[in-house]
């Protein structure tokens, strides 16, 4: 009988983390979409029409990158609010967290988020170092970035 229990407890906890830690792309598809991923990042589009809330929802920490202006409020898992005043073209460093949002403003609110899945280390990137290499069209993108800067 215990060994029953046991594994009835256990699968009922592993449902229930599942649960308490949502993937926004997954559980807010509305919103999140995933443009991107790899090994050590996530992209995902963010999208909040006027006055429209998610549900609870987990990232990890990361980047977001504002591209329309926003008033927004984050409810966190403990129901701590915070009311936040995005600007277009602004970029907000974010640690891991759990939330709900509420676009607040009349206006379409949109934003990129980049979440760091691992921490790369400073090694050379390459395969010796365990991270890939630029591909070709990367490695373009960011000489014709360089020569616009030195210019």
């Amino acid at each position: 009988m215990f060994p029953k229990l046991f594994w009835a407890v256990v699968l009922a906890c592993l449902a229930l983390n599942a649960a308490l830690a949502q993937d926004p792309t997954k559980v807010e598809s509305k919103h999140y979409k995933l443009a991107f991923e790899n090994e050590w990042v996530e992209v995902v589009d963010v999208h909040y029409g006027p006055h429209e809330k998610s549900a609870l929802h987990d990232h990890p920490g990361g980047v977001v990158v504002v591209l329309t202006e926003g008033h927004l409020r984050f409810t966190d898992q403990n129901g701590n609010k915070r009311e936040v005043y995005a600007k277009a073209g602004e970029s907000r460093w974010f640690p891991p967290l759990k939330h709900r949002v509420e676009n607040l403003g009349d206006t379409a609110y949109n934003a990129v988020y980049i979440g760091i899945k691992a921490r790369p280390s400073a090694a050379k990137a390459g395969p010796e170092s365990g991270q890939p290499a630029m591909d070709a069209r990367t490695e373009k993108m960011l000489a014709t970035i360089v020569a616009a800067l030195t210019q």
